[in-house]
């Protein structure tokens, strides 16, 4: 009866150590995209499109101190 009880003890065990992989690895992935998007921020890479807003957005102000 205890080698039972071992054997669910163990595969317990594995599963738990395995949803715990899965968080670390979800974790990963989402840390490395936002250093991705920082790099690639910081490159100008990722600078928005202007094209699709009003006239006038996004363009140099003219500011007399």
């Amino acid at each position: 009866m205890a080698d039972i009880a071992s054997l669910a003890g163990s595969l317990i065990a594995a599963q738990a150590g395995n949803t715990q992989l899965q968080v670390a690895t979800t974790l990963l992935k989402s840390n490395l995209d936002a250093e991705k998007e920082t790099v690639l921020t910081l490159l100008g890479a990722g600078s928005p499109s202007l094209a699709n807003v009003g006239a006038g957005i996004g363009g140099n102000i003219n500011v007399k101190a």
